[in-house]
Formats: structure tokens, C-alpha cells, sequence
């Protein structure tokens, strides 16, 4: 069974990463594309900036891949990161993200999620002050 070629917009991922970045900016969603009509931020800038030095030297430590950490949640995934292994930060860790063809357009932070689940346990000794009249199993 042949594997599905992804497209975005009619066009294949080789084809996006040669296009100039204005024609894959105008393809993008309105709130994407309002974001970087403006530029990039300096914090986004500097972080394009290490993801194309990375590409430029497309360096493998070690056998794994080398992971490019950032604290820059609203930066927008562009057809030139796809592939890369980052490091997103959520407030508590950085969050290995590996970049999929699949993302393109959207936002860093949509990757990393910044709260838990929660998942409430059955009351037991200690929990809340009326839980001390609940008979143990």
C-alpha cells in the first residue's frame, strides 16, 4: 500500500521548503499570517536563527539528534523545521517535540501542553478534615 504524499495547500513538502518564505506565509491561517507580516520578535528571530545554523551544519552527537531548546511558545512551525527534535518549555520542563509535516502553521506552545491532567484519587487518611470518619477498606 503506497504511503500518502503530505500536502499543504495543494503543495508538497519539498516544493514548500523552496518557495520563498512570503508566498508560504500567505498560505498560512489569518492569525499566522498577521504574525509574521509584522516580523519575527527578536526571541523568535533568535531561535530561526539557531534552527537554520542547525540546518547549515545538520550535526548528529552522538547518534541521536541534537535537541534545540526554546522558551518561545508563539513562534509559528515554518517548512524549514521540519524534522528537527525541539525542546519546548511549558513552564516546567522542556518538552521533546519532534517536528512532523503535519504542523506546519501552527504554534510551538500548541505542542506543549503547560497544564496536567487531573486525576483525583480516593479519599484516604489525611485528605480533607471529614475524610477522617470514613471507615478504611
Amino acid at each position: 500500500m503506497a504511503r500518502k504524499i503530505f500536502k499543504y495547500h495543494g503543495y508538497t513538502l519539498e516544493e514548500l521548503q523552496e518557495m520563498p518564505l512570503d508566498d508560504v506565509i500567505e498560505m498560512f491561517p489569518a492569525r499566522q499570517r498577521r504574525s509574521l507580516k509584522r516580523g519575527f520578535l527578536p526571541r523568535q528571530q533568535k531561535v530561526l536563527d539557531k534552527i537554520r545554523k542547525f540546518n547549515k551544519t545538520e550535526q548528529k552527537k552522538g547518534g541521536k539528534p541534537q535537541i534545540i531548546k526554546t522558551h518561545c511558545r508563539d513562534m509559528i512551525v515554518l517548512p524549514e523545521m521540519v524534522g528537527l527534535t525541539l525542546g519546548i518549555y511549558n513552564g516546567q520542563e522542556f518538552t521533546q517535540v519532534e517536528i512532523q509535516p503535519e504542523m506546519i502553521g501552527c504554534f510551538f506552545g500548541e505542542f506543549a501542553p503547560t497544564r496536567k491532567r487531573v486525576q483525583h484519587g480516593d479519599p484516604g487518611m489525611g485528605a480533607t478534615r471529614s475524610s477522617m470518619f470514613v471507615p478504611l477498606k
